[in-house]
């Protein structure tokens, strides 16, 4: 049985690797076609929007991603498949509640997300369209979260190429139209390509887990009551709450990097360019890497919440040792490999030397972000998902106190630094946290 759970987890990851690697190679081309197009500036005006984004996303999902994941990897320990069905259902119908109260949120405050937080760069058509869909991301994160604990992840990755493939043509097609209008429709361009890709993704992530449900999931013959609920509430709620301070501190973050820099000194257009240098070019470079480890870390989470609900604290120990090594030593190879060819990657994708020299300093924090990555995913498998979000929320808090009195000072060195800054506290912090409940661990 032992043997037989190794190899649904191997070869579920082999797909994950596989499908990731096609599509970062593909993201990642696209990203560069549309950087070459469009100009670090809108790039950068783009960055702040997308950071805006990521906030909705967090207000609409609530931490059900999560919650689906470990209460369906916990019924499916048992095998208890009328609670699967009950659950999955519920989880879907609270995501679509979340998404709708987020959307609603962001459309009654449109107004001031366009004037004081994107600084008057584009329309509320943009905000407007964002609010389509978070009901949609949300209720796939829902779904995705299912396919992620019965372990048929290799349908979470066709329903990801499909998306990839709406948002490409989309997104090509219609900045192409309104390339000659300017920024803000550029800006409005992109954000339209990617809402179209998210609500087509859903529908074909839904049919998937309807032939699902019904192909492997016995009638449900269970009354549905209040306690499955309360169990979803009570991973996802402190998980939203949570995340809602993380989330809005790590926007507000992305938000002040381009106030600060102007405050150094340098106009607010140089200040989007840069900003747009690093976070919208270099970085993405730094963590197209990452493939590998994204790849397992999201099976983490079920495989550990197995573990840690049968009390196989030896298991957990002797993987975490395992895997945390492994991912290490990736890492130093990828740092050695970024720096020594850091220029010729920056001339061949961006025909830019100039970008090459923050791919150099970007890549001493591989190391320190891959890492992060599998420990967090080990954290919220052994039900420490709360400690994860609030050592983000200390990292954002001391980021942006040093982003607010600094930067203005140094200027975009301070910037770099503050990433490193971020990047060492957050592993120590996780990292501590996670040796903490080994040593715990009887």
């Amino acid at each position: 049985m032992r043997m037989k759970k190794v190899k649904i987890f191997v070869l579920n990851t082999l797909v994950l690797l596989s499908s990731s690697i096609i599509l970062q190679i593909i993201g990642m081309s696209f990203n560069v076609y549309i950087s070459n197009k469009v100009g670090s500036e809108a790039v950068g005006v783009f960055a702040l929007v997308s950071s805006v984004y990521l906030f909705g996303i967090t207000l609409a999902t609530s931490g059900i991603n999560i919650a689906t994941t470990r209460v369906i990897s916990e019924e499916l320990a048992y095998d208890n498949y009328d609670g699967i069905k009950i659950f999955a259902r519920k989880c879907i119908i609270i995501s679509l509640i979340t998404g709708i109260i987020a959307s609603t949120i962001f459309f009654i405050f449109s107004d001031f997300i366009v004037h004081s937080c994107l600084h008057n760069r584009v329309s509320h058509n943009v905000i407007y369209t964002l609010c389509i869909a978070l009901p949609f991301i949300s209720m796939s994160s829902a779904i995705n979260g299912y396919f992620t604990a019965v372990r048929r992840v290799y349908k979470n990755a066709f329903a990801k190429f499909f998306e990839e493939f709406v948002k490409i043509i989309a997104t090509a097609y219609i900045v192409n139209l309104f390339l000659p209008a300017g920024l803000e429709y550029i800006c409005f361009s992109l954000i339209l390509g990617d809402v179209i890709s998210e609500v087509l993704s859903f529908i074909y992530l839904y049919i998937l887990y309807i032939r699902d449900k019904n192909k492997y999931l016995k009638r449900c013959f269970s009354k549905d009551n209040l306690t499955y609920t309360k169990r979803i509430l009570h991973i996802s709620l402190p998980i939203a709450f949570t995340s809602y301070i993380r989330s809005g501190l790590a926007t507000f973050k992305q938000l002040l990097i381009p106030s600060s820099l102007e405050k150094s000194g340098i106009g607010c257009s140089l200040a989007l360019s840069n900003y747009g240098v690093v976070s919208g070019m270099a970085m993405p470079v730094i963590m197209f890497p990452s493939v590998f480890i994204n790849s397992f870390a999201g099976l983490l989470v079920p495989e550990f919440s197995r573990y840690y609900v049968k009390k196989d604290y030896a298991r957990i120990k002797k993987m975490t040792y395992f895997i945390l090594s492994i991912t290490i030593l990736f890492s130093l190879f990828v740092n050695l490999l970024l720096f020594a060819f850091a220029n010729k990657i920056s001339i061949t994708l961006y025909n830019n030397s100039d970008i090459g020299y923050y791919i150099k300093i970007l890549s001493f924090l591989v190391v320190f972000i891959y890492s992060d990555l599998v420990i967090d995913s080990i954290l919220k498998g052994i039900d420490a998902q709360v400690s994860v979000v609030f050592i983000n929320i200390a990292d954002c808090l001391i980021t942006i106190s040093f982003i607010y009195f600094c930067v203005p000072h140094l200027g975009f060195i301070g910037y770099l630094i503050s990433i490193f800054i971020s990047e060492i506290f957050n592993i120590i912090l996780s990292g501590g946290k996670l040796l903490l409940l080994l040593k715990n661990f009887k």
